[in-house]
């Protein structure tokens, strides 16, 4: 494989107790990824066992009424409930099945991407070999040992659990005109404006209008009737440069 083909490089860690992974994709998008310890993942686990159980015995009071046939019908739902559950929703939801994610989890390959059928697929065939002896206990002793917390399932399919980062939410800007400034503002000059309004609820009103102030001096702005009218005619602007209508 050439150096020039599409594969993540992995940087090194910056210390030695960070188990936070950084990598680069081919499309230069930087990613930084946060390996789930056994904890978390054994209380997410936890909770898909409930949920299963909680399925299967309703199912299993309903299909009781029917005999032979019934309990035919319940043997296969156990098996696809034991088997099918982890990866249809791995594979469908982004890598989350319900316990993953109430604890903010979801499974990923190596490079980052989302999981496919043949790799989760894989990483919960072998869960019987993590389960040996008994209680999970390979699985357990394999997730401490390595650096990644992977289990042998996640070794032979070469997959992650990660923690899945909450989308940054865009700050909200006061309310404002959108006001167009009759000159071209450096990118410097735009951040100011937009940090200034997005700051602004942190700040008290003195210290608003004492840094709407400021600003106004390169944004050639005209002279205020007020303080506070500095203040709103950067909030104006700063609605301007956001596209707010």
């Amino acid at each position: 494989m050439s150096s020039s083909q599409a594969w993540p490089r992995i940087a090194a860690q910056p210390a030695p107790l960070d188990t936070r992974i950084r990598m680069e994709t081919p499309e230069g998008i930087d990613l930084v990824l946060r390996p789930a310890g056994l904890l978390s993942r054994s209380l997410a686990f936890s909770f898909d066992l409930l949920i299963r159980g909680a399925l299967l015995t309703a199912l299993f009071l309903v299909l009781g009424a029917l005999g032979d046939f019934g309990t035919g019908l319940f043997m296969l739902a156990l098996f696809l409930a034991n088997w099918g559950y982890m990866v249809l929703f791995e594979v469908l939801n982004q890598g989350r099945t319900p316990g993953k994610q109430m604890m903010g989890l979801r499974v990923v390959h190596d490079d980052g991407t989302p999981v496919g059928w043949s790799a989760s697929l894989l990483r919960n065939l072998l869960r019987f070999v993590d389960m040996l002896p008994v209680g999970y206990c390979l699985g357990a002793f394999t997730c401490l040992q390595h650096p990644r917390f992977k289990r042998l399932g996640d070794l032979a399919a070469g997959t992650l659990v990660i923690y899945r980062d909450a989308p940054a939410q865009r700050p909200v800007l006061p309310e404002a005109e959108p006001i167009l400034v009759p000159l071209v503002l450096t990118l410097e000059e735009q951040r100011a404006v937009l940090e200034f309004a997005e700051r602004q609820q942190a700040l008290s009103p003195a210290r608003a209008q004492e840094l709407a102030s400021i600003l106004a001096v390169p944004l050639q702005m005209p002279s205020p009737a007020s303080p506070a009218h500095a203040v709103d005619h950067l909030n104006g602007v700063a609605r301007g440069l956001a596209g707010s209508p």
